[in-house]
């Protein structure tokens, strides 16, 4: 039986008086693909941002344990050293670096080899983009496909996915799945933030976010439907959840009128 190297425990952030994580349990296995719905403004990305360490995204309680041992004070830096990586919703460019760097960047033992199957893994040949700049001449969906693979060749323990479906075409969605898949054969954990259900159905358990907490967890298609049919029409009617302040959410979360 596998058992988890990393476990978020309890985990609750707070800025400026407003709660964006609230008592977030999670536990991650090798090679297991979770899966992360919400509408906007739920929590996800901030659970992202402080699951990686990015810049104001210290927990307020809680703890998030890598091999028993808590790193939520550890920099962004040291969590990468230790296997946990993010690709951005938003990929970053490094003007004038070719692509095929920009690959190996992450990779302990880099090789041509290692960078060309990369590229290939995301339907970017290595001899039309290995030396073509990363920069602003690339496409939004060119560069997402560019950010995750250089996730994908890093082999991480952890790899978190901020919705690497947007600026994707319909046709490339299953491409990318088969990508998460081989992530997770190779022994990587994933966390998936989509809203796509051909992504859904890869994950081997799906959570469903509200108000910054987990609110329900299980089956990627039992949490998908949920999220389908009462999450959406939510977001229809009133827009993105906005951030809350602590007492608000308590009210809210318990079934009182605010």
């Amino acid at each position: 039986m596998k058992l988890p190297f990393l476990v978020v425990d309890h985990l609750t952030l707070s800025k400026d008086n407003a709660v964006l994580i609230r008592d977030v349990s999670l536990s991650f296995n090798p090679g297991e693909i979770h899966v992360l719905l919400g509408i906007n403004g739920s929590g996800k990305s901030s659970l992202a941002y402080t699951l990686m360490g990015c810049d104001g995204y210290v927990p307020s309680s809680g703890a998030i344990l890598l091999d028993g041992k808590d790193i939520k004070h550890a920099s962004i830096t040291e969590r990468a050293r230790q296997g946990i990586t993010l690709a951005w919703q938003e990929p970053v460019r490094f003007e004038g670096l070719p692509i095929g760097k920009y690959v190996g960047l992450g990779i302990r033992e880099n090789s041509r080899e290692k960078v060309v199957a990369a590229l290939e893994a995301v339907s970017l040949p290595a001899k039309t983009y290995g030396y073509r700049s990363n920069d602003q001449s690339l496409s939004g969906g060119e560069r997402k496909r560019v950010e995750l693979a250089a996730v994908y060749a890093m082999q991480p323990r952890l790899a978190i996915l901020d919705e690497p479906d947007s600026g994707i075409d319909a046709l490339s969605i299953m491409e990318i799945a088969g990508l998460i898949q081989k992530m997770a054969e190779q022994g990587s954990a994933v966390l998936l933030i989509t809203h796509r259900p051909e992504l859904v159905a890869v994950a081997d358990v799906a959570h469903l976010m509200c108000l910054g907490s987990i609110v329900f967890s299980g089956d990627p298609k039992n949490v998908n439907e949920y999220y389908q049919s009462r999450c959406h029409s939510h977001l229809d009617a009133f827009g993105e959840q906005p951030w809350m302040p602590a007492a608000q959410v308590e009210k809210e979360l318990n079934g009182q009128e605010i």
